[in-house]
């Protein structure tokens, strides 16, 4: 059976799993392996699995990984081996993993061999060695082919942690860690840490793994201005402060604001989201589009009205453009200064141009 890993994760954390038998993961994004270690771990350690780790460092590993899987132990019921490395079995090892499999499927045995293998082309997959796998036992693509599936996967992991974003804070944290996986999920484990402590707060493993397996009933909801407050850092402004004076047009306190950000190290991420977000704001309602709709508060609608009131369609057309700049400008794909373009930006919001593109 072959499935993605999107759909495999949330049925691994149910808490009653059969997990006998072979399992191959392959995928590139490590953090996706480790997941599925995790999820599967409580399993093995409830159902009094000898867990073991094996490195294939040649072809001939496989003839230790078929001894861990034949002996048996006085205190524990089964084996679980975690395998890593490239080294594909041969005709004999796929004869016997096979069989295992197989026995596996029958319950004559409750052994279980999860294989982690970086991502596997259409081709390697219709190898000899990827059949037992396929027909007999589980295959998880560990990749994700888009951004959905990556917010999709962060919203597992937040419930697990009890946290619940609305839509505004999950475009501010995927902006704020830059679409980086990691990034994102040590975020969201730090605010599990601020904002539902009772759930994270004891470090005991059989504790966590209950946990995984029994996520919160209730979880504790974070909108934009709760995320922003753990995001931002000891600056005296805010980019909810800059927002303000943007959409106000006071440009020499937007100034001021960006050289207090830029001096306590505000992340760059942070500002160009603010700054890109009012702008798309601005330009959808100088189509015509519905302040409420666009999710606008009642008590921040006249600031965007004024702030429509000194574009011109010509000004704004331009702006995409320059906000593209800025994020090239803090990927360090252009030499010129990060803070330089969005200073410049924020004063174009404000209605004061540095300069003339035509």
């Amino acid at each position: 059976m072959q499935d993605t890993f999107i759909k495999a994760y949330p049925k691994l954390l149910q808490p009653s799993v059969a997990v006998a038998g072979l399992w191959l993961a392959h995928g590139d994004e490590p953090l996706l392996s480790q997941w599925l270690i995790d999820a599967m771990r409580p399993h093995w350690r409830a159902q009094n699995y000898a867990i073991k780790r094996i490195e294939l460092i040649s072809v001939k590993s496989w003839q230790e990984v078929l001894s861990e899987l034949g002996s048996q132990s006085l205190f524990d019921d089964a084996s679980a081996l975690i395998v890593t490395g490239n080294h594909k079995p041969d005709k004999a090892v796929i004869a016997e993993l096979t069989r295992f499999a197989q026995d596996a499927q029958t319950g004559a045995h409750s052994h279980s061999l999860l294989w982690l293998t970086p991502k596997q082309d259409k081709r390697s997959q219709s190898s000899k060695w990827f059949a037992p796998f396929a027909q007999y036992g589980h295959v998880i693509d560990c990749n994700l082919y888009n951004e959905q599936q990556r917010q999709q996967l962060l919203q597992i992991q937040a419930q697990q942690f009890g946290l619940k974003l609305s839509q505004d804070a999950w475009q501010l944290l995927m902006s704020h860690t830059e679409h980086h996986l990691l990034s994102a999920y040590q975020t969201l484990w730090r605010l599990s840490y601020l904002f539902a402590p009772q759930l994270v707060g004891n470090s005991d493993d059989s504790i966590q793994e209950t946990s995984a397996l029994t996520p919160p009933t209730t979880n504790v909801a974070l909108d934009i201005k709760d995320l922003q407050a753990a995001l931002v850092s000891d600056a005296q402004f805010s980019v909810f402060d800059l927002s303000d004076a943007m959409l106000a047009g006071n440009s020499a306190q937007v100034a001021k604001i960006m050289f207090q950000l830029k001096a306590t190290d505000e992340p760059t991420t942070l500002v160009l989201w603010a700054i890109s977000k009012d702008m798309r704001q601005i330009m959808q309602l100088m189509d015509g589009q519905d302040p409420q709709a666009l999710g606008i508060w009642r008590s921040k609608q006249g600031l965007y009205q004024q702030a429509c009131r000194r574009q011109s369609k010509a000004q704004t057309a331009e702006w995409p453009a320059l906000l593209y700049r800025c994020d090239q400008a803090i990927k360090g794909l252009i030499r010129q200064p990060a803070w330089e373009l969005l200073l410049q930006a924020a004063l174009e919001l404000a209605g004061k141009r540095l300069f003339t593109t035509r």
